[in-house]
């Protein structure tokens, strides 16, 4: 055990993979939803490039992620702290992402998720209300990165709306400020650009409202930094919940363009050298964030991503009973509802057919040995596995992975997207074959998930197929040859359950085939 570890509870460390910036922080669980922190570490390495589209992560790029990534595993196992990485707006849109991802398997031993911008605004926001007391407020949320800027209107813990926008401190210094060369010109295109942006999520300002905005990001310290710098006072320890007003980032705006290389930018006191080409833009973000949504003053919060990410680490892993398994987390059910309720057309009967399918899943589980995790992953194909219909009926299992493939779903990283719309791409027709591109592309491990979590789904469907619930529960026994299902009939005069048995016993081949033995559904006595 490390010299660092110190008692109590479990040692996480969570890595924001950054357009611009690698951030890492280490922490000690403290409570179910609590951390405090044991060391933080920040290297500035620019993986993303790109005045539009990143389209490709550039090679001498790649190499700096991964010596980056090297160091930053090395930290944390001295603290013998399990890490979990994401990666942001870089890594999601470059056409080689794959290459990076699997060499920072492979060469670093980082497996890294990359989440979609909904979901990294979901986690900024669990990480600012660890450092900002701002719980019982509703908040507009800003945080601009090096690739995108993301925008989220919340209270009390819920999200109510949250937009990720193509807006960072790089993409914009690519395409307006080569070089971090600044002119007047440049500054107006930059200006009306930004602005046509940030309409997008103006109409969901106007809906919700706020009380206070929040910053969070290298940019907003940096304004926070030479405001503070600009009143004469010595540097903070922390700049942690330092406001500074509209006007404030309007006069940072001024100074800071007013030296148009970067190399006399540096001048600026407060002003990190290593941000003095892509600090206009990105102070530009937060002006036309606070011109456009009406913002008087700004609240700076130090804590962003990783800490958003150690929040939902402690939340995912407290929620596992004795037998590993957990119920999906709030913000993750409400999203997947969400989409079911918008695209099924009998979200009553998904449901439904999702409680047997966890029935199932629980009742095999000495053969299967899958985790907590597969059962999310069951539970959330169950409950989408027919939002196809809302393109049409015909293949609607295959325009359910398209449909789940394309939508935003909050607390879930791209690959357990990706698991989720396979699980629901194989509920009906096709079992997954070796053929099927999207599924030969996983893991050997992820392709045992979807065909195991896919038959079982495919006989709780069967367990339905009414769409009256007349089935009530399902109870498994495990013999050295056969599994019995025992199918427990819904109280009331309408008992008979021989259509759920015999639709089960026409989808069962999936799962004998998985499970090597035979399968039996029958009806409970009485």
């Amino acid at each position: 055990m490390s010299d660092h570890s110190p008692s109590g509870g479990p040692l996480l460390a969570a890595l924001d993979i950054g357009t611009n910036s690698f951030h890492l922080v280490v922490a000690r669980a403290v409570g179910a939803d609590r951390f405090e922190t044991l060391t933080r570490e920040k290297e500035v390495v620019r993986l993303g490039h790109g005045g539009g589209d990143m389209k490709d992560l550039a090679p001498d790029a790649i190499e700096r992620g991964l010596a980056a990534l090297t160091r930053m595993r090395r930290i944390a196992d001295s603290y013998d702290a399990r890490l979990r990485a994401v990666a942001t707006s870089a890594v999601r849109e470059a056409a080689n992402a794959a290459v990076f991802l699997e060499r920072a398997r492979a060469e670093a031993g980082v497996e890294i998720d990359v989440i979609s911008g909904i979901e990294e605004a979901r986690l900024i926001h669990l990480g600012v209300l660890q450092a900002v007391p701002v719980f019982d407020q509703r908040v507009l949320l800003v945080d601009i990165g090096g690739g995108s800027t993301e925008l989220l209107i919340g209270e009390r813990g819920d999200v109510l709306a949250a937009r990720s926008l193509k807006l960072g401190a790089v993409r914009l210094t690519d395409r307006f400020f080569p070089d971090g060369h600044v002119t007047p010109k440049a500054v107006r295109a930059a200006r009306a650009h930004i602005r046509d942006l940030l309409t997008h999520f103006h109409r969901d300002v106007e809906i919700h409202g706020f009380a206070v905005a929040v910053a969070s990001s290298g940019t907003a310290e940096t304004v926070a930094r030479i405001t503070h710098a600009a009143g004469g006072g010595p540097p903070l320890t922390t700049y942690n919940c330092a406001t500074f007003g509209a006007g404030a980032v309007g006069a940072a705006v001024r100074e800071l363009a007013r030296h148009r290389r970067p190399e006399t930018r540096v001048q600026v006191a407060g002003l990190e050298a290593a941000r003095a080409d892509i600090i206009v833009a990105g102070v530009l973000i937060l002006d036309g964030v606070a011109a456009m949504y009406g913002v008087e003053e700004f609240t700076f919060s130090e804590a962003a991503l990783r800490d958003g990410v150690l929040v939902d680490s402690l939340a995912r892993s407290a929620g596992r009973d004795g037998a590993g398994h957990h119920h999906l987390r709030d913000a993750t059910a409400r999203s997947i509802r969400q989409l079911a309720e918008r695209c099924d057309d009998d979200p009553r009967h998904s449901g439904h057919v999702a409680e047997l399918a966890v029935q199932l899943f629980d009742g095999l589980h000495s053969l299967h040995g899958l985790n907590g995790a597969a059962r999310d992953l069951l539970e959330a194909g169950a409950w989408l596995a027919n939002v196809g219909l809302v393109v049409a009926h015909s293949k609607h299992h295959l325009h359910a992975y398209y449909v789940i493939r394309n939508s935003e779903l909050a607390g879930l990283t791209d690959r357990e997207i990706e698991l989720i719309a396979q699980i629901a791409r194989y509920h009906r027709k096709s079992a997954p074959k070796a053929n099927h591109e999207a599924f030969a592309a996983l893991s050997a491990d992820d392709q045992t998930l979807v065909r195991t979590v896919a038959a079982i789904l495919r006989v709780a469907i069967g367990l339905d197929r009414s769409h009256r619930s007349r089935v009530s529960a399902v109870r498994v026994t495990v013999g050295p040859k056969r599994v019995t299902v025992i199918v427990d009939a819904a109280p009331g005069p309408d008992r008979d359950v021989s259509l759920e048995l015999y639709a089960a016993d026409e989808r069962k081949p999936l799962l004998e085939d998985v499970l090597a033995r035979k399968v039996d559904l029958v009806a409970a006595d009485g």
